[in-house]
């Protein structure tokens, strides 16, 4: 098996689907194993040239990062890959004890023995820039700096209130860093002084407001990884910068085009995104003739937890067998939060996404579905598992709402290999994404 191209780390399921989908449309093969591929699964995708491992750490503390990510990383470092990338959200919501970016940072310095780390964050197809160092992100059409935006400044676990991403990052890290911002991108000597910034700090944060800066940032990528090594932090916008570098010397193919997507009669979603932006779609599902399911989150995440799924089983079989499709979340927008409550109980998170994995596998093979979504990005990552899928590839990206593509899921058990399966960041799509889903290119957007 040749060295990929690119291997990278999510630090959630939906962000792993939004890198994979980036690099799919420009062109780059790609997989994404939920788990480290023994030698036979791993040569089933020997054609590809970007490899990822989906994980949880955005959700995870440091302490889980010092134990599971330097594994990872030496795996991924294994593969020979022309640049590593460890993936954050674009809206970079951490904190110091919770998905540290810092501590990550730290590990991957060390794994990789690598003195520097670029960093990329912006990304302006999914409408994320930076500027001078401060992150801004639209909402429903309007672009606002993160420490103002409606959903992330209010996130329940990891609540975004600096928009500097340095002063952000110097809560979880003591790592000295240095900014290359818009002007110093354009200058003539821009390589130049990223190497002065790399002299001096161990964490270089490269702007990122449109494509112009954009294929600069990605330019200064590939040279250093080359010149400096492989290790590189940020979002999707890595991928997105460093894909005309790659078109360029022809070790990308471009813009690629997918067979056309054919409707199917049902859906069954599951979400555990207490979002605005996901409430506004289960209500515009539900306006659409969706069956809605309310799953109550305590019970789902604690004793009476195996009641509860036969319970929303029971509900979603009966809307499936109606001829409906259904969606079963446990919350409708910000007001139906309950995380302090589910906080309150160590591992509650965990075993919240791994019954509404349960619930989904028992209505996909119960009602024989080939299609289904997964809201929520913490919830995506432990219920994709219960599913029992080892791998994800690219069908459908979705260019409407990007960082959500359709993805196929490859597993041992024949009623969930080939299953088409989104996964749904909970801010991320427009109202009508899961009628979109459903109806493929038969939907016509409103």
């Amino acid at each position: 098996m040749r060295p990929p191209l690119i291997s990278y780390y999510g630090d959630d399921l939906t962000g792993s689907t939004d890198v994979m989908e980036a690099l799919s449309l420009g062109g780059v093969p790609t997989v994404l194993f939920l788990r480290v591929p023994n030698a036979p699964l791993l040569a089933r995708f020997a054609d590809r040239r970007a490899i990822g491992l989906a994980g949880t750490s955005r959700s995870e503390t440091p302490e889980w990062m010092e134990e599971n990510l330097a594994p990872a990383f030496k795996w991924l470092r294994s593969l020979g890959a022309a640049v590593c990338h460890y993936k954050v959200c674009s809206t970079f919501d951490s904190g110091p004890g919770v998905g540290s970016i810092g501590r990550a940072v730290e590990i991957g310095r060390r794994v990789f023995a690598q003195r520097t780390v670029p960093l990329v964050v912006g990304a302006p197809q999914l409408k994320r820039y930076t500027a001078f160092g401060n992150l801004f992100a639209a909402y429903r059409g309007t672009v606002y700096r993160i420490d103002r935006h409606p959903v992330m400044s209010r996130h329940p676990v990891t609540p975004m209130y600096e928009a500097d991403l340095l002063a952000h990052l110097s809560h979880q890290t003591s790592l000295r860093s240095a900014l290359i911002d818009l002007a110093a991108l354009r200058a003539p000597d821009v390589s130049a002084r990223v190497d002065a910034a790399a002299g001096e700090a161990e964490m270089v944060l490269l702007d990122v407001a449109d494509t112009e800066t954009q294929e600069l940032a990605g330019r200064e990528l590939w040279r250093r990884a080359r010149e400096h090594g492989a290790f590189v932090m940020g979002s999707s916008g890595v991928e997105y910068a460093l894909l005309p570098e790659w078109e360029k010397e022809g070790l990308a193919a471009g813009p690629t085009e997918f067979p056309p997507l054919a409707s199917v009669d049902q859906l069954a979603v599951v979400s555990g995104s207490v979002s605005p932006t996901t409430e506004a779609q289960i209500r515009f599902a539900r306006n659409a003739g969706f069956e809605t399911v309310a799953v109550d989150p305590i019970h789902l995440s604690g004793d009476d937890a195996l009641g509860t799924i036969e319970n929303a089983v029971r509900a979603g079989m009966d809307a499936l067998g109606a001829g409906r499709s259904v969606v079963l979340h446990t919350a409708l927008g910000p007001d139906g939060d309950r995380g302090a409550e589910i906080d309150q109980d160590v591992g509650a998170r965990h075993r919240l996404g791994c019954g509404l994995g349960d619930i989904l596998k028992r209505l996909v093979v119960g009602a024989n579905l080939r299609r289904a979504v997964i809201a929520g990005g913490d919830t995506s990552s432990h219920a994709l598992r219960q599913l029992g899928v080892d791998a994800l590839t690219v069908r459908m990206p979705l260019p409407q709402t990007p960082g959500s593509p359709l993805c196929v899921a490859h597993a041992e058990s024949s009623r969930i290999d080939g299953l088409e399966i989104a996964l749904k960041g909970g801010q991320i799509g427009l109202d009508d994404y899961f009628l979109k889903i459903r109806d493929g290119d038969r939907h016509a957007p409103t």
